[in-house]
């Protein structure tokens, strides 16, 4: 028995907005997004641009990460935000140890 995904994710907008959720399917929830068939957030402001996606064991891991990264303010979110090789990530053990 495959076991489910659960991931929580952080996708930027063209308007430089930062957007977090769950999903257990990165790859589609994206492409719902860019479709316009996402979140009602990100409607209007695609194309988004995934910045981070992390996997945890259960569906209330993942929501508690999304809920304690939206909890931050944007400077907090900004700095869990690293530049290198002039494309954005997160720093998966900072973010870990934070939320």
């Amino acid at each position: 028995m495959e076991r489910n995904k659960h991931f929580f994710y952080v996708v930027e907008c063209k308007d430089g907005t930062f957007y977090a959720g769950y999903t257990t399917d990165v790859g589609e929830r994206l492409k719902k997004h860019n479709e316009g068939k996402g979140a009602k957030y990100t409607r209007g402001r695609g194309p988004i641009t995934l910045l981070f996606a992390q996997e945890f064991e259960t569906k209330e891991e993942a929501m508690r990460a999304e809920y304690r990264f939206k909890q931050l303010k944007r400077p907090e979110k900004e700095r869990l935000l690293a530049m290198e090789s002039g494309e954005r990530y997160v720093a998966a053990k900072e973010l870990s140890t934070k939320l």
